[in-house]
């Protein structure tokens, strides 16, 4: 059995860095939207689609990217991924075409497609069953504080700079990082990575994943909640300057609060769920109960996050973010519970599809509003996508008994998920 680090959680701290820089890179440009769209007069269809091109490579390349971390080091791959990510954040900053800034969004999105395969490798490899909701709450809380620290820092310094100034900083000065991964990774992660050129590990190969009707939960419920963050990741900025007239530090303050509110509702839905995991006879379904309760939440609350009334669009984007919190919290740890050593080729194949909300989400939404001059129409869609998701993590995810408290129900020996073990 690999020898496991005394200590998981000095990396998981020097990760957790890495994913507030990965979520700023690729939220800045939300921030950034209305003055990039005054300067280069673009149009809500042509902004949409600028928000799109990041995910036409991010989604594309997870597949290549979950084999990369399965077959190779886990920490050179995701080494590679951070500078190639970085330095096309940078440029975004030198560009003033928008030819050229397609294109740097489609490479920040080739870069950061290593993420979620590389941490979901390292948290299988370096946490118990019982330390990952915690583990992957903290990881998911950053992908929140990122964008909310960071759209605040933006509406400061475009206040003061331009928008070009935060693109800079933000990417060529997160290399700073870089050393201090390739100095201290290799020696806090248990030493199980497979020779390079050699096989990719024991597990479940890829057509025995894609024969799961529970792998196919995963990719159809991760898409459906998607497709509600991207939009509001990508949109709400804009809605909140166009529909509620705020200013560029009253928008990014809160966006601020409500990101922090889900990033709250993360941790703190992280961490129960471990408790309740320490337990529970069975773990996959436990986590389970918390992906449908989110979308449940955050689907209800959709419709109104529009309303006429300030009051009720406050709330109802209160509500609707904590879902978002109660979800996050456990997604990848279930996916995690289930595929054990195929971590990286499940993560990789779950994320691929699961991003094509994000490709489909800011291009559609620009389209309906520019259609309509309303968000409601686009907003009620969303609703519907997230209960649609709600009820496929409830009807086709089927659990194998044997998904108990250790990881790996997918492994050799295990019954496939989407099939009952052997009695």
């Amino acid at each position: 059995m690999p020898r496991r680090a005394a200590s998981p959680w000095p990396l998981l701290a020097l990760l957790s860095f890495s994913v507030l820089i990965n979520y700023l890179d690729r939220s800045n440009l939300s921030a950034a939207a209305p003055l990039l769209a005054k300067e280069l007069s673009l149009p809500d269809s042509q902004l949409g689609l600028l928000f799109s091109a990041f995910f036409w490579t991010y989604a594309l390349c997870q597949i290549l990217a979950g084999w990369l971390v399965d077959r190779y080091s886990v920490v050179s791959v995701y080494a590679a991924g951070f500078l190639l990510w970085s330095l096309a954040t940078g440029a975004i900053g030198l560009s003033h075409a928008f030819g050229l800034l397609i294109l740097f969004r489609l490479v920040l999105g080739a870069g950061e497609s290593v993420a979620f395969p590389a941490y979901s490798k390292i948290l299988i490899r370096a946490f118990r069953e019982d330390q990952r909701g915690l583990a992957n709450s903290i990881l998911d809380a950053c992908t929140k504080i990122g964008p909310a620290a960071g759209i605040y820092l933006a509406a400061w310094l475009m206040h003061g700079y331009g928008w070009r100034s935060f693109f800079l900083m933000t990417g060529f000065g997160a290399l700073a990082w870089l050393p201090f991964w390739l100095r201290y990774a290799p020696a806090r992660l248990p030493a199980s990575d497979p020779a390079p050129g050699g096989p990719s590990g024991a597990g479940p190969g890829w057509r025995e994943l894609l024969s799961s009707r529970t792998v196919w939960a995963t990719f159809l419920g991760l898409f459906c909640h998607n497709y509600n963050w991207y939009l509001l990741l990508t949109w709400l900025p804009t809605i909140l300057i166009r529909e509620r007239r705020f200013s560029m530090l009253d928008m990014g303050a809160w966006n601020g609060v409500l990101l922090a509110i889900t990033a709250a509702s993360t941790l703190a839905s992280g961490w129960y769920s471990d408790r309740l995991a320490a337990r529970a006879g069975n773990a996959a379904f436990l986590r389970r109960s918390f992906l449908i309760a989110g979308l449940l939440v955050t689907g209800l609350a959709m419709p109104f996050t529009v309303a006429s009334s300030p009051w009720v669009s406050a709330i109802s984007l209160v509500i609707a973010f904590t879902g978002i919190g109660i979800y996050v919290s456990n997604c990848w740890a279930f996916t995690q519970t289930l595929a054990g050593v195929a971590a990286g080729r499940w993560t990789g194949m779950q994320n691929a599809f699961a991003n094509l909300g994000g490709v489909i989400a800011p291009a559609v939404t620009g389209v309906l509003v520019e259609k309509t001059g309303r968000f409601f129409p686009a907003m009620m869609a969303s609703a519907c996508i997230l209960l649609s998701g709600a009820a496929v993590y409830a009807f086709l995810a089927k659990i194998p008994r044997g998904s108990g408290g250790n990881a790996g129900a997918m492994q050799a020996g295990a019954a496939p998920a989407g099939q009952p073990s052997p009695p």
